[in-house]
């Protein structure tokens, strides 16, 4: 495994848990990081080398980090804040995954150049199950040592691996283009679920026919089947497009662009959370239809 023998995983959500037990399968010594009792617990379980709530405890004993938490508040926290990247040995490569902005990343580069750290800018699609499967899709930039040094760590969690050139930003502007695409996908099926509501068309049936025709997306036959068993159990919750939507709005209004689908589909999600529904999955976005019986899950 080359050099590469133990990473971090700082941030044990729905996709770092996922990317945290790939590492395990390939053979690392994994540790794992997060403020969850339950979730540190949980990768002691899977075999993980060590868990804490404190990013620097294991600072000595790593080979890379990996940080999947929400945004880039957190991200310069748990870097920075917490004393890790003035810890860490020299030259250890920290493969940054959450969505953040092109500035954001720049920023946070700048920050571990300081301590001579390198950067991936790295952020992942692919949602829980293919962070648990290792089958991750990797939209990433940064120089091409970088790249190299965490091959073995991108083999492990991820299927696809796109290098997106040595610049810091583009990988996360890739990332904020198909979040786009993702939350507009979303919006659009939960509007046209609402019409077959109002329209008395049972919502199983509408289902079946969108995933079996040309109308189908993955974010469609993904999310609104949690619409058709009235789950919202969130695996994305709401606020995360709130916040990803935003970070394309002030991505296009930087560069002067129109986007007058995602600024719709950015006021719907931003209704729903005003409306109470932050915290539940993404397809509840559906719930800002008036006049409409959605499913009840079963019992």
């Amino acid at each position: 495994m080359s050099d590469m023998h133990s990473v971090a995983i700082i941030g044990l959500g729905s996709m770092g848990m996922g990317v945290a037990k790939s590492c395990i399968r390939a053979g690392f010594d994994v540790y794992g990081i997060d403020l969850s009792d339950a979730a540190r617990l949980e990768l002691a379980d899977a075999g993980a080398k060590g868990t804490s709530h404190q990013c620097t405890d294991f600072a000595a004993q790593l080979d890379a980090v990996i940080v999947l938490v929400v945004n880039a508040q957190q991200v310069k926290s748990v870097l920075f804040d917490s004393g890790l990247a003035a810890t860490l040995k020299a030259g250890t490569p920290v493969m940054v995954c959450a969505t953040i902005s092109a500035d954001d990343a720049k920023a946070i580069e700048a920050g571990l150049t300081h301590y001579d750290l390198r950067m991936l800018d790295a952020p992942v699609s692919g949602g829980a199950v293919k962070a648990a499967s290792g089958d991750l899709t990797v939209m990433a930039s940064g120089e091409a040592g970088v790249f190299d040094q965490l091959e073995p760590v991108l083999n492990a969690v991820a299927a696809k691996v796109y290098n997106v050139g040595p610049e810091i930003g583009k990988g996360s502007t890739v990332k904020i283009i198909h979040q786009l695409l993702a939350g507009v996908h979303i919006a659009v099926g939960a509007e046209a679920m609402a019409m077959a509501a109002r329209a008395d068309i049972p919502l199983d049936l509408m289902y079946d026919v969108v995933t079996n025709a040309a109308g189908n997306s993955w974010m469609f036959e993904n999310r609104m089947k949690h619409v058709v068993e009235g789950d919202y159990t969130p695996t994305s919750m709401v606020d995360i497009f709130v916040k990803d939507l935003g970070l394309v709005a002030d991505s296009a209004k930087a560069m002067h662009f129109p986007l007058p689908l995602a600024s719709t589909a950015l006021n719907m999600f931003t209704e729903a959370s005003n409306a109470g529904f932050g915290k539940e999955d993404d397809s509840a976005v559906i719930k800002i239809f008036s006049g409409i019986e959605l499913p009840k899950k079963e019992r």
